[in-house]
């Protein structure tokens, strides 16, 4: 729309050499009481990535492999499709984006992690994890865990994700078996181009949270950032850019950074020197590419390893070298530093840098870096105070393409029109970018501020100009209570219902009498209301009362939807989980010591996981996660499989000094129907 604007602005220049004023309503933004969030999903599973389809229905993922589709016509969330990973940190199921051609295609691309044969923990050896890639060796013991991601296109077939259809695209090198930065996002511009974000793959815990340079011989090369970020011939720690062929393959568009061919480089790359750049989109009408790349831990600067932790949002207008692991910025150079001996060498140039790592198979020479947009930190920022304070989690998200032509009654107003949105994970809020014509920010400001935006994980704007938002709630690597996905409507006249449902009772086998209830339901506007039963989830009406009663005839895990529509056509929809037959595993972790006891980081914690079930306990099925938690997130550091075991607990090098950390074991257990128990503990280090 806004190329659209642009021209009739050039008419109107002909017409007169001032335009008038703006009104002052015209300047402010509309009151948050225009706006409406409305509950799509309470039930996403660990959320990482959402994306609207042309007829509004959502796709959105779990980390695990589950692909769920909320169709609007029931409000039923339909599983869509399981897709088999591998799971160790953060591995799983990342991005998810629509082809621009979907009408007439039915393409969905996925960004994922297979399984492969990478080494996994032993159930039956509870003293040791044979999942976890070890920190020293040599290449011989680092090879098993040799890995790729993996980015597929897949057909939608109705509301089935054919894995069947599976072409593979781009595989993208990993070290696996030791955390970190594998996420990625996928998105695409005016031209067709694919546009691919992937993390630097690398373990920031023994580097006191500044670069992790490593380069000694028998280190595992993922304490090595140069390897990846910094390296002109990885895909790792970049924007990738590439135009995906009608039979999976892909070829390079004009203007990456490097051209094809040239020696020691991908030419796929358009962006480099990225350390996390979890989400980013390109800007509908300019394809300029607004990103978010997450901070290093570090809390203070020091003069002899480099500045503190940095966030950063980039518009990216061109081929750039953001710096990663030797620069934040232009003028703020980490310092070289050598592991071996632990001495500090030179700060690195930034106008000139040099990789000289022995894990580089890229050129030597690295263009210059270019300057982010916006650089913050964990406390106050000079240049922009608007940011607030706390964790560093910057997310990358949409700029709003207002249609004046779109008849939707949820579209955000004019106002938003050519503003990025600027996520901060870690803060709770979504910030609006305002832009010059040489894409640097002029201002920012509060989007919604009396709305809670817990964690949000992805943002996108639907055919129907309302946005989308995947919230991942307050926990650790688990479905957290406040997990959802919701979309944000512009309804100054007009509210949605909210729909509440219960259930009475809960535990029973088939064939099994259930009465749902309404209660609490209501609409803001005091429409009248209709109902719309779904207790199967074959997406047809089972009863339209209030207060209906269903019997369930076989035992199975069902999801209860309720839609509830107001005299105007707006609906709102709920579900109830509910699982008839066996009873859902019941999970208890114990752990020594437990919570309250004294601990201290570098304790072994034993553990003891007790499963009651109504058939017989696989212990082999049993996980149990650690990870260290910070502030609001956490970083997953290890996973064990068995009923018993030790884990040996301690601080990561980046996060020594660090305020607010805890010791959070999380177990696992899924029964042979496919039901799911979950126990935490979280220990609290006792002050010296």
């Amino acid at each position: 729309m806004r190329k659209l604007l642009a021209m009739a602005a050039v008419a109107t220049l002909v017409a007169a050499t001032f335009s008038a004023p703006a009104s002052a309503a015209a300047d402010a933004p509309p009151p948050d009481s225009d706006f409406q969030k409305v509950t799509l999903d309470d039930f996403p599973g660990e959320p990482i990535a959402l994306a609207v389809l042309p007829d509004k229905r959502v796709l959105h993922t779990s980390r695990k492999g589950d692909v769920r589709i909320y169709e609007p016509r029931t409000g039923r969330n339909v599983l869509a499709a399981r897709i088999p990973v591998y799971q160790h940190d953060e591995e799983g199921v990342q991005g998810i984006a629509v082809d621009a051609n979907f009408a007439s295609n039915h393409w969905v691309y996925v960004y994922y992690s297979p399984v492969l044969d990478t080494p996994t923990d032993n159930p039956d050896t509870p003293g040791v994890n044979e999942g976890d890639a070890p920190e020293n060796g040599t290449a011989a013991d680092f090879a098993p865990f040799h890995g790729h991601l993996q980015l597929s296109r897949f057909k939608l077939k109705g509301n089935t994700l054919d894995l069947a259809t599976e072409q593979q695209i781009m595989q993208v090198n990993t070290d696996r078996g030791i955390c970190c930065h594998v996420g990625g996002k996928i998105d695409f511009d005016s031209q067709g181009n694919l546009y691919l974000s992937t993390g630097d793959d690398t373990n920031p815990f023994a580097s006191s949270g500044y670069a992790p340079i490593d380069e000694r011989a028998d280190r595992n090369p993922a304490f090595d950032a140069q390897r990846s970020a910094g390296n002109t011939n990885d895909l790792r720690g970049k924007i990738l850019r590439i135009k995906v062929k009608p039979d999976g393959s892909y070829a390079i568009p004009k203007g990456n950074l490097f051209e094809a061919g040239t020696p020691k480089t991908r030419p796929e790359i358009y962006a480099m020197g990225l350390r996390n750049p979890f989400r980013f989109t390109v800007d509908p009408n300019t394809d300029v590419v607004y990103v978010g790349d997450y901070s290093p831990d570090a809390n203070t600067d020091n003069p002899s390893r480099g500045p503190a932790g940095r966030g950063r949002w980039m518009a990216i207008d061109k081929p750039a070298n953001y710096g990663w692991p030797y620069c934040v910025s232009p003028t703020l150079p980490y310092v070289d530093f050598d592991f071996a001996t632990n001495r500090s060498g030179q700060p690195f140039n930034c106008a000139q840098p040099v990789n000289d790592s022995p894990h580089n198979t890229g050129l030597r020479n690295l263009p210059t870096v270019e300057k982010a947009e916006i650089i913050y930190g964990y406390g106050a920022s000079a240049e922009w105070p608007q940011l607030g304070t706390g964790g560093i989690g910057p997310m990358g998200g949409p700029a709003y393409d207002y249609d004046r032509t779109n008849r939707s009654e949820t579209a955000w107003p004019a106002y938003y029109d050519g503003k990025p949105l600027l996520g901060e994970w870690t803060r709770d809020w979504v910030k609006g970018l305002t832009l010059d014509n040489r894409n640097q920010v002029v201002t920012v400001e509060s989007v919604l501020p009396s709305f809670i935006f817990d964690n949000p994980m992805d943002l996108e704007f639907g055919p129907d100009g309302a946005l989308y938002v995947l919230e991942y709630g307050d926990g650790y690597f688990a479905e957290n209570p406040e997990a959802q996905l919701a979309r944000i409507d512009y309804a100054p006249n007009n509210k949605t219902p909210i729909v509440k449902i219960n259930a009475e009772p809960t535990v029973g086998s088939a064939p099994f009498t259930v009465a749902f209830s309404s209660a609490g339901t209501y609409d803001p506007d005091g429409d009248d209301l209709t109902y719309a039963w779904d207790f199967n989830a074959d997406g047809k009406v089972d009863s339209r009362k209030a207060y209906p009663k269903y019997t369930y005839t076989q035992n199975g895990d069902y999801r209860a939807t309720l839609k509830v529509t107001d005299s105007t056509g707006r609906s709102a929809s709920a579900e109830f989980p509910l699982h008839v037959g066996p009873v859902a595993p019941t999970v208890q972790l114990t752990t020594d010591p437990a919570e309250g006891e004294p601990f201290h980081f570098g304790d072994v914690v034993t553990y003891q996981v007790n499963v009651t079930d109504d058939t017989a306990v696989n212990c082999a099925n049993v996980t149990v996660t650690y990870i260290l938690g910070h502030d609001q997130h956490g970083h997953p550091l290890s996973t064990a499989a068995g009923c018993s075991g030790s884990i040996t607990t301690f601080i990561p090098a980046g996060h020594e000094g660090a305020d607010n950390l805890t010791a959070v074991f999380v177990a696992e257990y899924t029964d042979a129907d496919g039901s799911t128990g979950s126990a935490q503990v979280v220990l609290t280090p006792t002050e010296e």
